[in-house]
């Protein structure tokens, strides 16, 4: 597969570690062929990606070089009581989940417990021993707005850990904060995680 490197570390055992990309309806989900790409070129690391039906307005699948699923999966795998789950699948195969971006209104769904698709579902599921990672995006009257900061600081107190926004000029134009964190930040902060795991960085 794409990143994964063959030689084996000799002071660390060779793991695979499986992270769970999610991506939401903002703009900054332009971003995700970019972001898996980078993703992979840690060793050892396996990638899938779940989608909004938003955020597929903003990537070409053609691009995304990993398994991709969205809301017709899970219903399709499903046909009746003993077929598998798959945001339950997902949410037992992944070791890390990454919600880059989260826009406005996947951040208040996930705020409220509301889980009507597959990537909030697998995150209303979610091994709160694990960690969960995500990314805000908005526009920044959206960001300014005070539920917003009530919002982000919910998520905090469920464990998940934020990587903030930073200020920019952003798509429509408008200039302050809300952008998404910048791709080589968002791999740094999981190179962080895989070393708290005792998992090579480096290849």
């Amino acid at each position: 597969e794409p990143g994964f490197p063959a030689e084996k570390s000799s002071s660390v055992p060779q793991k695979k570690f499986c992270v769970l990309v999610g991506v939401t309806g903002s703009v900054a989900a332009l971003k995700l062929p970019l972001l898996i790409a980078e993703l992979l070129k840690i060793p050892g690391l396996e990638v899938k990606v779940v989608t909004t039906e938003r955020a597929k307005h903003f990537y070409n699948a053609q691009e995304i070089p990993v398994t991709l699923y969205s809301d017709e999966d899970e219903w399709q795998l499903w046909k009746g009581r003993s077929d598998p789950v798959l945001h339950i699948e997902l949410r037992r195969w992944a070791d890390l989940m990454l919600v880059a971006p989260l826009d406005a209104n996947t951040l208040a769904k996930l705020a409220n417990g509301i889980c009507d698709n597959l990537l909030t579902c697998v995150i209303r599921a979610w091994d709160l021993s694990k960690p969960l990672l995500f990314c805000p995006a908005m526009n920044t009257a959206m960001w300014e707005h005070p539920i917003t900061a009530r919002q982000v600081e919910q998520l905090k107190g469920f464990g998940y850990r934020e990587i903030p926004c930073v200020v920019k000029k952003l798509v429509c134009g408008d200039e302050g904060r809300g952008a998404m964190a910048e791709v080589w930040t968002i791999v740094e902060s999981v190179k962080r995680l895989l070393e708290e795991q005792d998992l090579p960085t480096q290849s």
